[in-house]
């Protein structure tokens, strides 16, 4: 198995957060809500995240209303835990998201 793809035990997670602002860890997953200034901005963040989702084999549940972008992050692979890989997406999502 990868390494980046070894479950994180609760206290893992909660200790790697601290370098996430704005992530939440519940319900064996890391979320995070993220706001557009448009419905078509929102579609069009996730539309250039998803090739680099593709590229790593790892693909967040994306939650779209309206304006607002929910990300939950957990690998279901390995039980619908949280991996580094898991980590991995998210910070490509804040590097994207702070670049916009």
């Amino acid at each position: 198995m990868d390494e980046d793809l070894k479950i994180l035990s609760a206290e893992e997670v909660k200790k790697t957060l601290i370098d996430y602002p704005g992530w939440e860890y519940r319900d064996d997953k890391i979320t995070k809500e993220f706001q557009f200034e448009s419905f078509g901005e929102a579609v069009e963040f996730i539309k250039k995240l998803a090739p680099f989702c593709d590229k790593i084999d790892h693909h967040p549940d994306v939650h779209i209303y309206y304006k607002k972008v929910v990300f939950d992050l957990q690998r279901f692979s390995v039980g619908g835990k949280v991996t580094q890989r898991d980590f991995r997406v998210a910070s490509e999502i804040e590097r994207m998201f702070s670049s916009e």
